[in-house]
């Protein structure tokens, strides 16, 4: 039996043609196909993905993730006979995902209006900078651009210098994230009334939604949020501390924890001290209470200062790189992170499917195929029962 035919996962049984490129829109395809679906990955004929070239030079590796688990495809969408190979798929499949600039998916007649046509239970999957609609739709929007205009970008760094951004791209992979809780909603409806419908995921509104009470707290209050470094205003202690062999972060913000964390560093009347003594006298003494706290973890290891605070209940952990979790027993345990056989680099570590499911949990099957269109054949053979022939004078004509 073949890998495709093996699929596990909760939605095995259902299949995504994913359009579009980069992260945003593959990401949600990701997804998909982690529990189980099959993806159909759509690339241009002879260039395909960026992301198959995007990383550190000479190591394209974030392919190999965004990538896994799908049926990787060409087809030339800017021709008749490319986008008739799209239409005909989307009569095999229950959601068509894109990310495109809006307006192009109608321009090459492949709009929802016209794949309900082919199929009136399709659900399109759409993720973009600002969204289908509005006075910005029609602008190209990259993660950065969204994580600005959603609010996260100001908050981010230390309050003397300009914003910072999270080394990752978190407006991509949010946007991807809530594509898929909309489309699984989409879903749902479609099981109780047969129809199908389109989701409308941006960039800018997928950090919005994050954003927690930043725009309650301007209109209540007139308080705008600024950027604070390595800690939460008022929030204390909850910070990074530095040992002699790297950093630790200890959080014991709730006045019983701040308790224990008191008895943990031999300081029990801090505790009682009305300076730290609950909530709010801490957050209004925060940087005291931090200089207090990184005195005592001076001249510590990071393990003496973690084997200490767990002995006493406080929340405490190291500030992990790519080695530590490499390392990590507890990553191991839950099996967090898997080695997965690679075309390009042999056996290649990546992080595992999640979240995790008591009964029918997904898998990695493969790692993204290094092969541009390695599964145009098998698809358009089986899907579409085209002959050999015809897909040689696909690809002769540069449609595949």
């Amino acid at each position: 039996m073949s890998k495709e035919t093996n699929r596990k996962g909760p939605l095995k049984d259902l299949r995504v043609i994913e359009l579009g490129q980069l992260i945003a829109g593959p990401f949600c395809g990701q997804l998909f196909a982690d529990m189980g679906a099959d993806v159909i990955k759509v690339e241009a004929p002879g260039k395909g993905d960026p992301m198959r070239s995007w990383g550190r030079e000479g190591f394209p590796l974030w392919w190999t993730i965004c990538a896994r688990n799908k049926r990787c495809i060409t087809a030339n969408l800017r021709e008749d006979k490319g986008q008739d190979i799209v239409r005909q798929l989307v009569k095999e499949a229950d959601f068509i995902l894109e990310n495109f600039r809006p307006g192009t998916m109608e321009k090459w007649g492949l709009g929802y209006e016209e794949l309900k046509k082919i199929n009136p239970k399709i659900i399109m999957i759409r993720v973009s900078g600002y969204g289908q609609t509005g006075p910005y739709s029609k602008r190209p929007g990259y993660a950065s651009v969204g994580e600005a205009m959603g609010g996260v970008r100001y908050l981010m760094g230390d309050p003397d210098r300009k914003p910072s951004r999270a080394g990752i791209s978190l407006g991509d992979s949010l946007a991807g994230t809530f594509a898929t809780v909309g489309a699984l909603s989409a879903l749902h409806h479609r099981e109780k009334t047969g129809e199908g419908q389109v989701v409308d995921a941006s960039i800018y509104e997928s950090i919005l939604t994050v954003m927690e009470s930043l725009v309650s707290e301007y209109t209540v209050e007139g308080y705008t949020r600024e950027r604070s470094g390595s800690i939460l205003p008022a929030i204390a202690p909850s910070n990074i501390y530095e040992g002699t062999d790297g950093m630790v972060i200890i959080a014991a913000n709730q006045d019983t924890v701040f308790a224990r964390l008191s008895e943990a560093m031999g300081m029990a009347e801090l505790k009682d001290n009305p300076r730290y003594s609950n909530h709010t006298s801490r957050g209004a003494n925060q940087t005291e209470l931090d200089d207090l706290i990184q005195d005592w973890a001076n001249g510590k290891t990071i393990q003496e200062i973690e084997d200490i605070m767990i002995e006493h209940s406080v929340p405490v952990g190291k500030v992990y790189k790519a080695k530590d979790m490499i390392s990590d027993p507890h990553f191991a345990a839950r099996e967090a992170l898997i080695d997965m056989p690679s075309e390009r680099h042999g056996t290649l570590k990546m992080q595992n499917v999640f979240p995790k499911m008591s009964k029918t949990q997904g898998e990695v099957r493969w790692a993204g195929p290094e092969e541009l269109g390695s599964h145009t054949e098998e698809v358009l053979t089986q899907l579409l029962d085209l002959t050999p022939a015809q897909i040689e004078k696909l690809r002769s004509s540069g449609i595949v």
